[in-house]
């Protein structure tokens, strides 16, 4: 398999830069097998059957662009100084985070970067163009810190048409956001409002949740023209045993399990990867699917359009097949459905 079969052309203007409002009323197209219903989100509840259960990404997403300054004297009394965007990428240990910085080269070691009187950041150390930050605070002064000065950091492909705003404080988070740890929405799940999950409770649906912390990584385009050579991200995951009870109980009785979202779905496999079977878990995972896979927890799958050539439209054909995903996309962009994080969303069983 090469990275060209995974290309399509996309018209640049169904790239969604803010989200439907409200979530739920964004359109959903559902495939089953070679049949393919256009619909809307709120009717969710329709194509899913009582007993089923949906699998919801419960992270919490960091403001995690800063915007600082980096001063230095120079000849005396002269100071230099220049504008430097923060990204922050993953806690190390405490008070210190890798982050992508921008430009880096304007940033020395063991000097700092200011984002306020009070709230600044050493640079310590530069491996493989992102640098480690050794930050003033922690705990949850550093929360408060980040919540006042920070802003989304809104995937590249929005980013470069607009900056991010307090709208998408509320927009690129879910509504049952509660472990904070991603610097990336699980964006399928920002469809999701109140009254659509109680819709679904009320079908005789069920919900459970586990928790991904969605990097960066997540949009690093794939290089390597043989996809096999591609090396994921390492990501960290969390499934409680009652979650993986709830799971087993619902495939024991027949029902589907359907996880909202790449994530969750790369989070189930992960646990079920090396027995087949799922139990309480967590770790790293940089699980890469593509087509060949084998899923073995999975039976349904709702996510948004995917970017060409990226590794989870290779997730997505491995799900459903590849003729089918070639066949779903191009209704997609001929209807006129709004692409990536922003956009609409899809029901997928193969």
């Amino acid at each position: 398999m090469f990275l060209s079969d995974f290309d399509f052309n996309l018209p640049e203007e169904l790239i969604a830069t803010r989200p439907a409002n409200p979530r739920s009323s964004a359109r959903l197209l559902v495939a089953k097998g070679d049949e393919i219903y256009d619909s809307f989100v709120d009717n969710l509840p329709k194509f899913l059957k009582s007993g089923d259960r949906l699998v919801l990404n419960d992270t919490k997403v960091l403001p995690a662009r800063l915007n600082g300054v980096r001063s230095r004297s120079i000849e005396g009394s002269e100071i230099s100084s220049a504008k430097i965007e923060v990204t922050l990428l993953a806690t190390k240990q405490k008070g210190i985070w890798s982050a992508l910085i921008k430009p880096l080269r304007k940033v020395k070691l063991e000097e700092t970067i200011h984002f306020n009187k009070s709230f600044n950041a050493k640079l310590i150390d530069k491996v493989c163009g992102q640098g480690l930050l050794e930050f003033n605070s922690d705990g949850s002064e550093f929360i408060r810190y980040l919540e006042k000065l920070g802003v989304m950091p809104l995937p590249p492909y929005i980013a470069s048409k607009r900056k991010a705003d307090d709208y998408d404080k509320l927009d690129y988070q879910t509504v049952f956001a509660r472990k904070l740890g991603s610097v990336a929405a699980p964006t399928a799940s920002l469809h999701f409002d109140d009254p659509l999950l109680d819709k679904i409770r009320d079908a005789g649906v069920e919900i459970s949740f586990v928790t991904l912390h969605v990097g960066a990584g997540t949009f690093l385009p794939v290089k390597d023209e043989d996809i096999k050579k591609h090396k994921m991200h390492a990501e960290y995951g969390e499934i409680s045993q009652q979650t993986a009870e709830e799971i087993k109980e619902t495939k024991k009785n027949g029902g589907r399990i359907i996880p909202v979202g790449t994530t969750a779905l790369r989070l189930l496999e992960t646990a079920a990867l090396s027995t087949g079977k799922l139990s309480e878990w967590h770790g790293e995972t940089d699980i890469f699917i593509y087509p060949g896979f084998q899923f073995k927890i999975a039976d349904g799958l709702m996510t948004n359009f995917h970017l060409p050539k990226s590794t989870l439209i290779m997730l997505v054909s491995a799900f459903s097949g590849n003729d089918t995903i070639e066949t779903i996309y191009k209704h997609a962009i001929k209807h006129r459905y709004r692409f990536f994080s922003y956009g609409d969303s899809s029901l997928l069983f193969p």
